[in-house]
C-alpha cells in the first residue's frame, strides 16, 4: 500500500513497517510503501510510541533529542527559556531540540541540606514541595538539629530547606528570651517552727542550648525544684524573728546558691525576689497586738515629751514674771485682751457706782 506523507518545518516523522521502527523523516514529501509514519512537532517532550531504547538506536534520531536519565534519589529541574517548566524523578525523559532552549540541573536529594546552588526562589514552588522540607526558625530561637537521632549542630534564626529522603530530621527549638518563673505558695518552715507561705519570683534565660534542651528533661521543672530547695535552705535557717529581720537578705543568698543549679541546665538567673511573705492566722494576729502596743508606747512617749516641755516653758515664763512686774502686767493685760475678744455685749443693772467699779477693777491698786 502506498502512502503520501508531508513533514512541515519543524515536524519529525518516525516511520514503521509493522511494529518495526525503520527511520526518522525531517521537513519534505514522502511516498511510503507498505509503512506508515507518526508525526511530532519538534517541542517540548516527547514521548515516544513504543519503548525508548528500540528509537534510540538511531543516532539520527537521538541527535534531535535531549536524552535525560535521572537516577534514584535525584531529580533533575527542567527550564524552557531560562523559565521553571517542570521537575523529573528517577526515569529516562526525552525533549526535542528545536527552536525552544531546554536546560537541565540535576540534584542528589541524598544530601541533607538543600545546596545554595539551587535558586531560592523555587524553593517555594508547588512542583518541588514534595522533594523539600523547609524549616523556620523564629529571631528568638536557636534550634539544635539532629539527623537519625544524632545532634548535627546548632542552627540560629533564619528559614532552611532539606531533602526529602530517608533521613529523619528533628529539631529541638530553645526561646532565648529571658523568661520568667513564678515560685508561689511555698510552704516552708521557719528554725522555731513557724509555719510560712512565701511567694517569689525569677528571671532567667538559657545561655548553653545542648545543656538546657539536649542534656536536660523538663528544663524548668528542674530549675523550679532547685529555687524551691534553696529558698527552704534559706529559711530553714532562721527563727520568725530573725527572718523577719535578714528578709532583704533572701534574694542576695538565693541568687547566689542557684547560679550553680543555673549553670548545670544550660541556665543564667538573672533576678530573684520576693513578692510577700504571708504569716498564719495567729502569729498574723499576735504581730498585730505587738504592732498596736508598739504605737501606744511611742504615742505616750511623745505625749509626755511634750507635757514635759510645756510645763518647763511654763515654769520659765513664772521666773520672768518674778523677776519683772512689768511683764507680769503685760501677761495680765494679754489674758484680759483674750477675755474680751470673746465677749460679745455687757448688761449692767446695779444701781451704784458702776464707774468706779470699773476703775477699781481695773484700775492700778
Amino acid at each position: 500500500m502506498l502512502q503520501y506523507l508531508k513533514v512541515n518545518e519543524y515536524q519529525i516523522a518516525l516511520v514503521f513497517k509493522g511494529e518495526v521502527y525503520k527511520n526518522i523523516l525531517e521537513t519534505g514529501n514522502y511516498w511510503l510503501w507498505n509503512k506508515h509514519a507518526i508525526t511530532f512537532t519538534k517541542k517540548g517532550k516527547f514521548i515516544p510510541p513504543i519503548e525508548m531504547q528500540y528509537l534510540l538506536v538511531d543516532e539520527k534520531l537521538k541527535a534531535q533529542l535531549h536524552v535525560i536519565e535521572v537516577a534514584d534519589q535525584e531529580i533533575v529541574i527542567v527550564f524552557e527559556d531560562g523559565r521553571f517548566k517542570e521537575v523529573l524523578t528517577a526515569g529516562n525523559h526525552l525533549y526535542w531540540k528545536s527552536f525552544v532552549n531546554y536546560s537541565f540541573q540535576r540534584y542528589s536529594i541524598k544530601e541533607l541540606e538543600v545546596g545554595t546552588s539551587v535558586d531560592r526562589g523555587l524553593l517555594n514552588k508547588p512542583e518541588l514541595s514534595e522533594y523539600i522540607r523547609m524549616v523556620e526558625v523564629n529571631n528568638y530561637e536557636q534550634c539544635v538539629l539532629m539527623v537519625n537521632g544524632v545532634v548535627e549542630r546548632i542552627i540560629p534564626a533564619g528559614t532552611y530547606y532539606f531533602w526529602k529522603n530517608e533521613q529523619r530530621i528533628q529539631l529541638a527549638r530553645a526561646d532565648m528570651r529571658i523568661q520568667q518563673l513564678e515560685l508561689n505558695g511555698q510552704e516552708i518552715l521557719s528554725s522555731d517552727k513557724a509555719g510560712l507561705r512565701i511567694n517569689a519570683w525569677a528571671q532567667y534565660k538559657i545561655v548553653d542550648v545542648l545543656k538546657a534542651v539536649i542534656d536536660t528533661k523538663e528544663t524548668e521543672r528542674q530549675f523550679h525544684i532547685a529555687l524551691q530547695l534553696v529558698l527552704r535552705e534559706y529559711v530553714a535557717g532562721f527563727s520568725f524573728d530573725q527572718l523577719l529581720e535578714k528578709k532583704e537578705s533572701i534574694a542576695a543568698f538565693v541568687m547566689e546558691k542557684a547560679q550553680t543549679a543555673a549553670n548545670s541546665l544550660g541556665l543564667e538567673l538573672l533576678g530573684f525576689g520576693i513578692r510577700d511573705i504571708i504569716l498564719p492566722g495567729d502569729i498574723k494576729e499576735i504581730m498585730n497586738q505587738v504592732l498596736v502596743a508598739e504605737k501606744k508606747a511611742q504615742a505616750n512617749i511623745i505625749t509626755r515629751r511634750e507635757e514635759t516641755a510645756s510645763t518647763r516653758n511654763l515654769l520659765n515664763t513664772a521666773k520672768l514674771m518674778e523677776e519683772n512686774p512689768m511683764l507680769w502686767k503685760l501677761k495680765e493685760m494679754e489674758y484680759m485682751e483674750r477675755i474680751t475678744d470673746k465677749v460679745q455685749s455687757i448688761s449692767l443693772n446695779s444701781g451704784g457706782n458702776v464707774v468706779g467699779q470699773l476703775q477699781q477693777l481695773f484700775g492700778a491698786k
